[in-house]
């Protein structure tokens, strides 16, 4: 129950927040959320690639659907392949989060649910 409750306030999010949801792609709906990362680059100096700007109403609620990438076996792949690479534990949540959205932008084209397999833990029966 808790997760369909969950579920239902990201997507309401996405769709009242997010109005330009159906007509871009995949990178100018990340950078608009702020879950692209922007260049802090002057001259010869090099700055760290952060991702910064955008709806932060938006891009929190991705962020805390994010957080419960344990119970959702591809997030957890993406998740753990970050981390084994060195990533910070943040970087690698920020990037589950943007993936996130693009596979929540694909069902949204396909007109697809999301798909229940993908979810390893169960409502408790009420």
């Amino acid at each position: 129950m808790a997760k369909r409750i969950a579920a239902s306030k990201v997507s309401t999010t996405l769709l009242a927040d997010l109005p330009e949801w159906g007509q871009l792609n995949s990178k100018p709906i990340a950078a608009l959320v702020g879950l692209a990362p922007f260049n802090r680059d002057h001259g010869r100096y090099r700055g760290k690639r952060k991702p910064w700007g955008g709806r932060a109403f938006v891009r929190s609620a991705l962020y805390l659907a994010t957080l419960a990438v344990h119970h959702n076996p591809p997030l957890r792949t993406v998740h753990q392949h970050l981390l084994d690479q060195g990533n910070e534990q943040k970087v690698a949540l920020i990037a589950c989060a943007r993936e996130l959205l693009t596979c929540l932008k694909a069902l949204l084209k396909s007109r697809t649910p999301w798909p229940d397999e993908l979810v390893t833990a169960r409502d408790p029966p009420a």
